[in-house]
């Protein structure tokens, strides 16, 4: 595989040519914001859409998740287990120094070492080995035919060697946090940053993408959704990223603004604990249950079955959704369009508890984000009425993702509803993250909390990981799916519209993403 050099180049030249002359300050108002400036930190969206604007990534992934050179201009497999990645020439860090190999290298090595709340280095586990050739050039070496791993490398934020050496896990966040160590590539510097307030950069004038149109850019961080949408219309700030659904209607109509809507790569899941025991399950009066009814399949086909994914897509999540039966959505490699999406069955659903041994149900808590994805809330809130209506007695518990996804490390929970986005657009990456066994060795499951582990679906994984035909790695990845949902590992609700909405007189979204990241690049001053 090769890929040339000037997709970026032609496609931001054809955005700036419409741009006027160089504007000031882009000030963005987004629901959630980075939870550090080291982009090895945590994987997740939030984090590496903040970061994208400083750190460039090895390999780019464009608007609809199509591989696209970044700071490698092409590559290619050198044999099974060898890819070579040429490197852009005359690339700086904002410090001025030269990019080479040696900050890919550094850079792979700290995402191994570093380990977050949500870890990254599922990006890099199939490295084993890195050679550099030269200056430009690096080859790494996997632990076995890695067919996707120019995907995988969308995440490889590249920092500079110098700036993180001698940094150690405990110290590297107070290093990036203080700007001493968070020198990119990118098209933007950073200036600094207040954690829940705001991040501030500025355009760094030497991009080698070319020069930017705003020479600020402020991510103001406004979790409530009524008071991002008050700020837009008073025009504190040009544009709001997850407009709340409610709203969409009444911003449309208003003349002052415009609203862009596009469908993502993200899913609604409901991930169940199958460890034992679990922590937040109880029989109804409070007793302890002899086990785990999660690790029970009738108990899970009976959740699977309360649940009406039609009442979630279109009434919780007001529209801005669409019903799901798998964990990838069907734009993603490895989609399979033979699984269908389940349809509701109360009844079925109290027959399931019942042979279960649970003809009253028990209790539960239903962990959900209320601060990540438009609708986490609602879907939270709404499921846990739907789970009520065949016995089940949930206690509905929406906290921030600031707050939830550490807790779900430290295994505190016993259910965790969420998004999650197949940011590499290959299914692989979803299946080998959470339903893989949690194998350290393999580096496989690493989003694999709950303890769920299953022979036959972590053969179909490994299978797929290393098949380099197109076909036959497509055929193996719907098979992984099949029994995902069969075993049912995790519960796909669905998949989210996001929207979008600006100051009409100001700016406009050149380019709405799959991934539903909102970066500066892809925001142009209005025309007047």
């Amino acid at each position: 595989m090769s890929l040339t050099l000037g997709r970026i180049a032609l496609a931001t030249a054809a955005i700036m040519a419409a741009v006027p002359a160089m504007a000031q300050t882009l000030t963005l108002g987004v629901r959630a914001g980075p939870e550090s400036i080291d982009p090895h930190f945590t994987a997740t969206g939030t984090q590496a859409e903040a970061l994208k604007h400083v750190f460039d990534t090895l390999v780019w992934s464009g608007d609809q998740l199509q591989l696209e050179p970044g700071l490698a201009i092409s590559w290619r497999a050198v044999d099974a287990t060898t890819w070579e990645f040429k490197l852009r020439p005359d690339v700086t860090f904002h410090d001025g120094s030269p990019f080479t190999a040696e900050d890919v290298a550094a850079s792979i090595r700290r995402m191994q070492a570093l380990s977050g709340p949500n870890p990254t280095r599922i990006y890099v586990r199939r490295v084993q080995d890195i050679r550099i050739v030269d200056p430009l050039t690096i080859q790494i070496v996997t632990d076995g035919p890695a067919p996707t791993l120019p995907n995988d490398f969308i995440r490889l934020f590249i920092t500079s060697a110098r700036a993180t050496a001698g940094l150690t896990p405990q110290d590297s966040n107070e290093a990036f946090n203080s700007g001493r160590a968070a020198t990119g590539t990118g098209p933007y510097r950073y200036v600094s940053w207040t954690p829940r307030e705001q991040l501030i950069l500025d355009r760094n004038d030497t991009y080698w993408g070319g020069r930017q149109p705003w020479a600020r850019h402020v991510r103001r961080e406004i979790p409530n959704d009524a008071a991002r949408v008050a700020q837009l219309r008073t025009g504190q700030v040009d544009m709001i990223v997850r407009v709340p659904a409610a709203d969409v209607a009444t911003l449309e109509r208003d003349a002052a603004l415009r609203v862009v809507k596009a469908d993502t790569v993200y899913v609604f899941n409901l991930e169940f604990d199958f460890r034992e025991p679990s922590p937040q399950i109880s029989a109804k009066d409070g007793s302890r249950l002899a086990q785990n009814p999660f690790r029970d399949p009738r108990v899970r086909e009976a959740v699977d079955l309360a649940l009406d994914r039609r009442v979630l897509a279109e009434v919780a999540m007001e529209g801005l959704g669409t019903p799901q039966g798998q964990m990838v959505t069907p734009r993603i490699f490895g989609f399979n369009p033979a699984l269908p999406v389940p349809t509701p069955n109360l009844v079925r659903a109290r027959q399931l508890l019942a042979e279960a041994g649970l003809p009253n149900g028990f209790r539960f808590t239903l962990n959900f984000t209320n601060d990540r994805l438009p609708g986490d809330r609602g879907v939270g809130t709404a499921m846990a009425q739907m789970l009520a209506r065949v016995g089940l007695e949930v206690q509905a518990a929406g906290q921030p993702a600031a707050v939830v996804f550490p807790a779900r490390a430290r295994g505190e929970l016993s259910t965790m509803m969420a998004g999650w986005g197949t940011l590499t657009g290959e299914a692989h990456y979803t299946y080998s993250s959470v339903g893989h066994t949690n194998n350290p060795a393999l580096r496989l499951g690493a989003f694999n909390w709950r303890g769920f582990s299953d022979a036959q679906l972590d053969t179909l994984i490994q299978q797929a990981a290393v098949e380099l035909n197109d076909a036959r790695r497509e055929q193996l990845l719907q098979q992984t799916g099949a029994r995902f949902n069969e075993l049912r590992v995790s519960l796909p609700l669905a998949s989210i519209t996001s929207a979008w909405a600006m100051r009409r007189d100001r700016v406009n979204l050149a380019r709405a993403r799959a991934d539903e990241d909102t970066l500066a690049m892809d925001i142009v001053p209005a025309t007047r």
